[in-house]
């Protein structure tokens, strides 16, 4: 079942950075542009090069690297004392920060315009919190047991 749960990540996590996380507009009564992931990262590439690089990274690949690692451990393929290097690239992994930033925009919402949240949204929000599940159950399954 976790296995099964992990591999669906590696296909839901890339869905999720490109489906639709908000659509926002400027004015009430003109059309609104939807947002994504990927939207943003390209946004901010055209502003810093570095800063798109560094948020790619944490974003993006580390928790994908991660969901990665750890379908090879559960599968066998590595070993299990790959985990806490696993452990610490899902502490790099910025997606949730990146979620919780853009709960935080939301909240405040935009002076003139308006904002609506997307299906892409809860489908990312889903993903984050599945991989963080997953981690844990996966590292709690791969300790030895202490006798009790």
């Amino acid at each position: 079942m976790i296995r099964a749960a992990n591999l669906s990540l590696l296909v839901l996590f890339p869905l999720s950075w490109f489906a639709p996380l908000l659509k926002a507009g400027l004015l009430p009564f003109f059309d609104l542009d939807s947002i994504s992931v990927i939207t943003g990262l390209q946004a901010l590439w055209e502003k810093d090069v570095i800063l798109a690089l560094l948020v790619t990274f944490l974003a993006v690949f580390a928790p994908y690297m991660k969901t990665i690692g750890l379908a090879l451990v559960q599968f066998r393929l590595a070993s299990p004392r790959i985990l806490g290097v696993l452990h610490m690239l899902g502490r790099l992994a910025m997606a949730d920060i990146f979620l919780i930033a853009l709960y935080i925009v939301l909240a405040k919402g935009v002076g003139l315009g308006r904002i609506e949240t997307a299906w892409g949204l809860y489908l990312f929000t889903a993903c984050i919190l599945a991989s963080l599940a997953i981690s844990h159950v996966t590292e709690r399954d791969r300790l030895p047991k202490r006798a009790g």
